[in-house]
């Protein structure tokens, strides 16, 4: 039978299958799942755990090898076959068949990778489904984010304003580990269970005295000098330059849709709204959208690539010398080159 996530632990009252296949690209969720099928293998008195690691066809007969053997230490064990290529072979395929006819009492536990569709139909795949419980992880997506931070906190504990799980969103960007680290954070630094903002920033901007997103707001207000001063302070504090681009391209890419819609017809505080940036930031992003141009917003886009391209070697050039140009006219706006050398010497 297929399990959604959420009816998982549910599905435990009905009693524990004999089989499971957990399978997705979400390793926490994945692993999360797993977690509750071990402990509850464990009260079901699975007290002793076999691991199986599939690194080649060879692997398979551990399986095999592994049901026909008495545990020494409980009258039934855990089987757990981890599988990340999602795709057992022939001799794999065949193995778990062969599981499966033997009618083990043992528990069993495939974790995988993402299960492509046609090995959905496989004769493997369709016998654990008919002989016990498939658990498909499905990625979080952007849309679905902010439903699912918003889920976690509240399971915590915690009472998040919206544009908190907005803010929080944005800033773990489908890291679904990075999202439960501050999760757990937040659950420090809440006042009275309430997170707002403010709670959110503090908690993700970490505790050394410049970060990536302080540099992307004075910059996109507009201060030139104090974003290059908090740019060589990130420098200086061994920042990798990926992690302070990053921050920046993301807004360089806010502008370019904004830029897009604008000359679709959209108002600039339409196109702001749609794109879901929060109420705090709004003015914050219309005033430096308001000092770009077309040409400067495709010249920061620019600026943005050749950075990643010296970053990875494909250029010639360090990348805080690009990320210095990308600061200055994120915040100056397209100027006279003579003043944007002055700039960058600030």
């Amino acid at each position: 039978m297929q399990i959604k996530p959420e009816q998982l632990l549910s599905s435990f009252k009905q009693g524990l299958a004999s089989c499971y296949l957990v399978s997705g690209d979400e390793t926490l969720l994945v692993e999360e799942a797993a977690d509750a099928i071990r402990r509850e293998a464990r009260a079901a008195g699975c007290t002793e755990r076999e691991i199986i690691d599939i690194s080649g066809p060879g692997n398979w007969q551990q399986l095999l090898q592994s049901a026909g053997s008495m545990s020494l230490f409980a009258d039934r064990k855990l089987i757990e076959v981890r599988l990340p290529s999602g795709k057992p072979g022939t001799e794999g395929s065949k193995a778990l068949l062969d599981y499966l006819a033997m009618g083990s009492e043992d528990i069993l536990l495939v974790i995988a990778g993402k299960i492509d569709k046609q090995s959905q139909r496989a004769k493997w795949h369709t016998a654990l489904e008919k002989a016990g419980a498939i658990v498909t992880i499905w990625p979080i997506g952007p849309r679905d984010l902010p439903r699912f931070l918003a889920q976690r906190l509240q399971a915590a504990g915690l009472k998040p304003d919206r544009e908190a799980v907005q803010l929080l969103s944005e800033r773990v960007e489908g890291n679904l580990l990075a999202a439960v680290q501050e999760i757990e954070k937040l659950k420090l630094l809440a006042t009275d269970d309430h997170v707002t903002v403010q709670t959110v920033l503090d908690s993700v901007l970490d505790n050394a005295r410049y970060n990536s997103f302080g540099l992307v707001d004075t910059a996109l207000a507009g201060d030139a000098r104090g974003a290059l001063r908090t740019l060589r302070g990130l420098e200086a504090e061994a920042t990798q330059a990926p992690a302070v681009l990053w921050a920046l391209a993301r807004d360089v890419t806010l502008l370019a849709h904004i830029d897009e819609d604008r000359r679709r017809g959209t108002s600039v505080a339409q196109s702001i709204s749609q794109r879901g940036v929060w109420r705090s930031r709004t003015q914050l992003v219309q005033d430096a959208f308001n000092r770009q141009t077309s040409g400067s917003i495709g010249r920061l886009q620019r600026l943005a690539f050749q950075t990643d391209c010296a970053v990875k070697g494909f250029i010639k050039g360090n990348p805080w010398q690009y990320l210095d140009q990308l600061v200055v006219l994120l915040a100056q706006g397209p100027q006279p080159s003579s003043v944007a050398r002055r700039s960058r010497r600030l």
